[in-house]
C-alpha cells in the first residue's frame, strides 16, 4: 500500500492527470475510513447501549433484593416486637390476677383483723367488767375480814396479799409448765418432722454388705500349686501379702483370711489372677501381688474422688480422698462405712436445708464423720479423734466439720448444730431396716446381757429388752424404789450400757414403778 501511495504521489507531481487522480483517491479512501468509524460508532454505542441496559438491570436487582431483605428484616423486627408486645400483656394480666389475689387476701385478713379487733374489744370489756367485780369481791372481803378477825386494815391487807401471792405463784407455775411442756411438743414434732422429711426424701439403694474372702478355684489339684514344693509358694504368698491362707478340704475354694480388709482384698485379687494364668512361682507371685496393689491404690483413690463428687461437697486434700476410698473396704456391723458416710451426708444435708443452713458444709460433716475408721488399725484412739486429727493434719479447717467427726458419738461437749445433725443422721443410718446384720446368736447374746444387766441393781424385779434391743423396759419395785430412786437408777442403767455393752444405734431405757392397791367389795 506504501509502494502504492508513493507511486500516486510520484504521478502526481509529474503530471496534472495524475494529481486528479490521486484526489478522486484520497477523497475515496477518506470515505471509506469514515463509513467505517461511522459503523465502530455505532457498534460502540450498541454495545454501550447494552451495557447501560446491563448495568439499569443488574441495579434494579440489587435494588430489588435489598429492598426484599430490608422488608423481611422489618417483618422480622415487627414480629419480634409484636411477640414482646404479647409477652409484656401476658405478664400485665398474669401481675394484674397476681394483684387481684392479693387483694382478695388483704380483704380477707382485714375482715379477719376486724373481727379480732371486735373479740379482743368484747374481752377487754370482759376483763374490765371481772376487774371490777374482783375489786369490789376484794372490798367485801376486807370489810368481813375487819368485821370478823377486827384486824387493823395493815394486817388484812397483809393477809390478803399473802394469799394472792401464793394463789399467783401457783397460777404463774401451772402456767410456766404448760408453756414448757407446749414447747417441748412443738420442738419434738418440728424434729421428728425434719427427719421424716430427710428419711422420705432419702431412699438407699442397698442394705447391708458382706465381705466374702473366698476365691474359688477350678480344681483341687490347684491347691497342691498354691501350696507349692514344700509350701513355699503359700509362704511367698502371705508374706507379700499380710494374709493368711486356709487351704482345707472345702471343694472349689480357697479362704483368705486377714485383719486389714484392703490387704485381704488385694490378696483375693491377686491369687485370682495367678489361678487365672497357672504361673505359680515365687517370683511370679511377688509380681502379681506389687502390680495388685499399684492397681488398688489407684482404685481406692478413684472411689474416694467419686464419693467426693457425689457428695458435692467441694475441694478436699488428696490424703483425705484416698482415706474415704479406703472404707470402701471397711464395714460396721456389716454395714459398708463408705455407703454409711454417703447415708450421712445426704441426710444432714437434706436436714440442714429444712432448717436454713449450710447444706454443702452439713455434708463435708456427714461425709467425713468416719474417716477415723478408715485408719484406726493403725493408730491408737478410737475412730472419731483418729478422724479430728487426720481432717486436721491433712487441711481441714472448718470448725464445724472437725467438731462433727470427734464430738458424732458424744464424746465431747457439741457446741455445733451440724453436729446435732450429724449424730441424728448417723443414727438413722445405722437404724434403719436392714442397714446392719448380726448372727441370731450374736443377738440372742446382746439381748440376755441387756436384761441380765439391768436385773443386776437392787429393786429392780424385772427387765425386758423390746424393740429388737433398741429399748430396755424395766419394772421397778415400788416398795423398794421412791420415784426419785426410779429417775436415778435409769440414768444409772443407761451409763451401764454405755460403759459395758457394744451395740449399734442407741438403747432407750424406761423404769416403770407403779403403787397398786386392789380391794374387793363383797
Amino acid at each position: 500500500m506504501e509502494y502504492f501511495l508513493g507511486g500516486l504521489v510520484g504521478l502526481a507531481v509529474g503530471s496534472p492527470l495524475g494529481a486528479v487522480i490521486c484526489y478522486i483517491w484520497i477523497r475515496r479512501l477518506d470515505s471509506e475510513n469514515l463509513h467505517s468509524a461511522e459503523v465502530r460508532a455505532k457498534e460502540l454505542i450498541s454495545q454501550a447501549e447494552k451495557n447501560a441496559e446491563n448495568i439499569v438491570k443488574d441495579a434494579e436487582f440489587k435494588a430489588k433484593d435489598e429492598l426484599f431483605k430490608r422488608r423481611e428484616e422489618f417483618n422480622r423486627e415487627a414480629e419480634k416486637v409484636r411477640n414482646e408486645q404479647k409477652d409484656e400483656h401476658r405478664r400485665l394480666e398474669k401481675r394484674e390476677d397476681t394483684l387481684e389475689q392479693t387483694h382478695g387476701e388483704l380483704l380477707k385478713k382485714e375482715k379477719h383483723h376486724q373481727q379480732n379487733e371486735k373479740k379482743l374489744q368484747e374481752r377487754r370489756e370482759h376483763l374490765e367488767q371481772k376487774i371490777k367485780d374482783a375489786e369490789r369481791v376484794v372490798e367485801e372481803q376486807t370489810r368481813r375480814l375487819h368485821e370478823i378477825s377486827g384486824l387493823s386494815r395493815a394486817e388484812a391487807e397483809k393477809l390478803l396479799l399473802e394469799r394472792i401471792d401464793r394463789e399467783l405463784a401457783d397460777e404463774v407455775a401451772s402456767r410456766i409448765q404448760k408453756n414448757e411442756e407446749q414447747i417441748k411438743a412443738v420442738s419434738e414434732e418440728k424434729a421428728r418432722r425434719i427427719l421424716a422429711t430427710a428419711i422420705h426424701r432419702y431412699a438407699a439403694e442397698h442394705t447391708a454388705d458382706t465381705t466374702v474372702s473366698t476365691v474359688d478355684i477350678p480344681s483341687d489339684d490347684m491347691k497342691g500349686r498354691i501350696i507349692g514344693r514344700e509350701g513355699r509358694n503359700i509362704r511367698t504368698f502371705e508374706k507379700a501379702t499380710g494374709v493368711d491362707v486356709i487351704v482345707d478340704d472345702t471343694p472349689g475354694v480357697v479362704i483368705v483370711s486377714a485383719f486389714d480388709n484392703i490387704r485381704r482384698e488385694v490378696a483375693r485379687i491377686s491369687l485370682s489372677k495367678l489361678i487365672q494364668d497357672g504361673r505359680i512361682h515365687p517370683t511370679r507371685i511377688e509380681e502379681v501381688v506389687k502390680e495388685t496393689q499399684e492397681e488398688m491404690d489407684r482404685n481406692i483413690m478413684e472411689i474416694g474422688k467419686a464419693a467426693v463428687m457425689e457428695a458435692n461437697v467441694g475441694h478436699m486434700n488428696d490424703k483425705l480422698v484416698h482415706l474415704l476410698g479406703r472404707l470402701k473396704f471397711r464395714t460396721s456391723y456389716s454395714q459398708n462405712v463408705l455407703n454409711h458416710s454417703l447415708e450421712v451426708a445426704y441426710l444432714t444435708g437434706l436436714m440442714a436445708d429444712e432448717l436454713g443452713l449450710d447444706g454443702r458444709l452439713a455434708r463435708r460433716c456427714g461425709l467425713l464423720h468416719d474417716v477415723g475408721k478408715a485408719a484406726d488399725h493403725e493408730m491408737e484412739g478410737g475412730h472419731p479423734k483418729i478422724g479430728a486429727e487426720l481432717a486436721k493434719r491433712y487441711g481441714e479447717t472448718s470448725k464445724e466439720v472437725l467438731h462433727a467427726i470427734i464430738g458424732h458419738h458424744d464424746d465431747v461437749t457439741v457446741d455445733h448444730i451440724y453436729t446435732v445433725l450429724v449424730a441424728a443422721a448417723d443414727a438413722i443410718s445405722a437404724a434403719r431396716p436392714g442397714a446392719r446384720r448380726e448372727t441370731l446368736e450374736k443377738y440372742v447374746k446382746r439381748l440376755e446381757e441387756l436384761e441380765a444387766l439391768a436385773q443386776g441393781f437392787p429393786g429392780v424385779e424385772h427387765a425386758y429388752a423390746i424393740q429388737a434391743g433398741r429399748e430396755l423396759r424395766v419394772i421397778a419395785n415400788a416398795g423398794q424404789l421412791s420415784d426419785g430412786e426410779a429417775l436415778k437408777t435409769c440414768r444409772e442403767i443407761a451409763k451401764a450400757i454405755e460403759q459395758n455393752l457394744n451395740y449399734p444405734g442407741e438403747i432407750k431405757v424406761t423404769v416403770v414403778r407403779e403403787t397398786r392397791s386392789v380391794e374387793f367389795a363383797r
